[in-house]
């Protein structure tokens, strides 16, 4: 499984037209930056596509092959990495990774990850923003889904903790294809292969800052 397509993806919400036959392609081995300013349907996108979300017309494929939506998730195509926490507070670091990987040579890997080795004896409620969501990032990253979407990676991240997370896409993104939303831009850009800006629900490819000025995502003083 090398590329996804999508050739048009819209939804709307009640009156408002949210997305209007979205399309672009992703490769495995490329990370997409995908912008837009709040409202204008990044989230919603990347739903449609992992299927938790119905849109309104919906068209993408794999490889060529054409794929419905409730596909998705039982055949493994795509990972997907929500804005908020979703693992339990409760349980402890070392006691998730084998309900999310059977494998030993997986679970080994993100056992002796340098960054998750510290924090196994922890529960998740106890960790801070940047602990979590580094290891939520590491567990979907080592499924075997080769495309994963994240939705706010970099939110409310200490730099440190940024640095971190960039290395280890830039790492990933040799094996998966990957889209990124994030609102710290910056840190996107640096990784990014492509980028796309949603506007007035059409998606637009974008090469860089200056664009993001053009496309109104960023003041022009910003």
């Amino acid at each position: 499984m090398e590329k996804l397509q999508v050739y048009s993806a819209s939804k709307s919400f009640g009156s408002k037209k949210v997305l209007k036959e979205i399309s672009f392609t992703l490769q495995r081995g490329e990370l997409v930056g995908l912008f837009g300013r709040n409202g204008s349907g990044k989230s919603t996108l990347l739903q449609l596509l992992f299927g938790t979300l119905k849109a309104d017309e919906i068209s993408f494929s794999i490889d060529d092959t054409p794929i419905k939506p409730l596909q998705v998730i039982p055949k493994q195509y795509i990972a997907y990495l929500p804005q908020h926490p979703f693992l339990p507070k409760q349980m402890k670091v070392r006691d998730l990774i084998p309900l999310f990987h059977r494998a030993e040579a997986t679970q080994d890997a993100i056992f002796y990850d340098p960054h998750i080795a510290t924090m196994t004896h922890k529960q998740t409620g106890t960790l801070s923003v940047g602990e979590l969501k580094y290891f939520e990032v590491v567990l979907l990253a080592h499924l075997p889904h080769p495309f994963l979407l994240m939705d706010e990676p970099f939110s409310m991240l200490e730099p440190l903790h940024k640095e971190k997370l960039k290395e280890f896409l830039l790492k990933l993104k040799q094996r998966k294809g990957i889209i990124v939303t994030d609102h710290y831009y910056h840190d996107v850009l640096e990784v990014s292969d492509k980028n796309i800006v949603l506007k007035d629900g059409i998606a637009y490819q974008i090469n860089n800052e200056g664009d993001l000025r053009k496309f109104e995502y960023l003041n022009k003083r910003s």
